[in-house]
Order: structure tokens, then C-alpha cells, then sequence
């Protein structure tokens, strides 16, 4: 969440954000006019205004009229920074003490939440360019660090180093890159959140050839214990 700027600047920059990163995109008026991630964002913006002068009421009612029109729910208590792609969005919940950087991408589902009842920082902090996908749970006080991406479906409770791979229920880092990548700009957001390593399609694998040594293995012992004995 780095720079400032204007209003307008930021409504312009959010609409530019769609157009980047939905191929689907045809038209600035079809962004301003049909994709609901948008307006949640900028109803989300309004809402946190006057969540930090203290319209508590007002800034909740905001954020409870974009839930019934777009079927996402933003706390206007979190904080977000530029670049927030919200692709569809139908379902997507991020809680109050949520902490979104620049230039994140979520995706339908997608719940940003707490656990029980402490009070505090309760909700996740999403570092830039993370990529959270479809119907992923991230759930409690830690950060997802810089690049990382939540698979499809998975459950996070736990911190996710920069630049790692999250999969499963609950999730696991499945890969890390060996090598730091710098993010320069929005162009540089990685959403090929469908092609994430399959760890028990990996496991299988391993299985498969411990087998096959042991099949091998087995008959060249039947062989060996055939030569020693000789023809009965």
C-alpha cells in the first residue's frame, strides 16, 4: 500500500485493474456497469471513509447494501491497498482487521476470516500480489507473505512464506521458489492459480516406483534362489 492518491485516480486505477487482468473485459462501460467485484471495492471505499471518522452505523450500512447487491461482504474496517482484483466474487468475506497489500487477486468464495472470539488483529494479512483462489478459507491472525498462492478449496491457518504454493485441508506449502522474484508492476501478477503441484498425485507417484524397485528386486532373488537350489 505505497503512494498516494486521489479519488479518482483510485477509481480509475481499480477500473484499469479489471481491464489488465479479465480477459473477459470488453469495454470500459461493461466494467463500470457489469462487474460486481468492482462495486464492491469502490462501495468498500466509501464505507471505510467513514469507518475512520467513527460513522460506524453508516459505514456498516454501506458495506450491508453492497453484500445484497453483489453478494460480497467487505468490513469496512479492513484495509486494502491498490489493485484489488475481485474476480466474480459471489461469496468473498473479508473481515475487519483484514490487511490486503497491493495488487492481490481473489477469487469467488473466498473467505479472509477470524477464529473464536479474541479481539485484536483477528483476520489475515495478505501481502502484495498474493493470489487466493476459488472457495479458499484463510482463517486467523498471520500474514501470507509476498507472491503466494492459495489453491482451490484449501483451508489456511497458518503463516505462508513469500513466494510459496498452498494446498489442501489444512494447507501445506507444497513449493517454494528457490529464487526471489521482484514484482514491478500489475502486469506482473501471477493468475495461473490452476497450475499448482498435486502432492498426492506426487506420493502416488513415489509409491509406484518404490514398487516397481521392489517387484524387480523380488524376482532376482526367485531368480538367484533358482540358480543356487538348481533342477530338483
Amino acid at each position: 500500500m505505497k503512494g498516494r492518491m486521489t479519488m479518482f485516480d483510485t477509481l480509475r486505477n481499480d477500473m484499469r485493474v479489471v481491464r489488465e487482468r479479465d480477459p473477459a473485459a470488453k469495454s470500459w462501460m461493461e466494467i463500470f456497469l457489469c462487474y460486481p467485484g468492482l462495486h464492491a471495492i469502490w462501495a468498500y471505499r466509501i464505507g471505510h471513509f467513514f469507518y475512520r471518522h467513527e460513522w460506524f452505523v453508516l459505514a456498516r450500512l454501506i458495506s450491508h447494501i453492497a453484500r445484497m447487491l453483489t453478494g460480497i461482504e467487505i468490513h469496512p474496517g479492513a484495509r486494502i491497498g491498490k489493485g484489488l482484483f475481485i474476480d466474480h466474487g459471489m461469496g468473498i468475506v473479508i473481515g475487519e482487521t483484514t490487511v490486503i497489500g497491493d495488487n492481490v487477486t481473489l477469487y469467488q468464495g473466498v473467505t479472509l476470516g477470524g477464529t473464536g472470539k479474541e479481539k485484536g488483529k483477528r483476520h489475515p494479512t495478505l501481502k502484495d500480489y498474493v493470489v487466493v483462489a476459488c472457495g479458499a478459507k484463510v482463517l486467523g491472525s498471520f500474514t501470507v507473505g509476498e507472491g503466494a498462492k492459495i489453491g482451490a478449496g484449501s483451508v489456511v491457518l497458518k503463516e505462508v512464506p513469500p513466494y510459496a504454493t498452498v494446498v489442501g485441508i489444512p494447507g501445506h506449502v507444497v513449493a517454494e521458489r528457490g529464487k526471489r522474484v521482484h514484482h514491478h508492476d500489475e502486469s506482473d501478477v501471477d493468475l495461473n492459480h490452476n497450475k499448482l503441484p498435486d502432492p498426492i498425485e506426487e506420493q502416488i507417484g513415489k509409491l509406484q516406483h518404490e514398487v516397481d524397485a521392489l517387484r524387480k528386486e523380488i524376482l532376482l532373488l526367485k531368480t538367484e534362489s533358482k540358480g543356487t537350489l538348481g533342477p530338483i
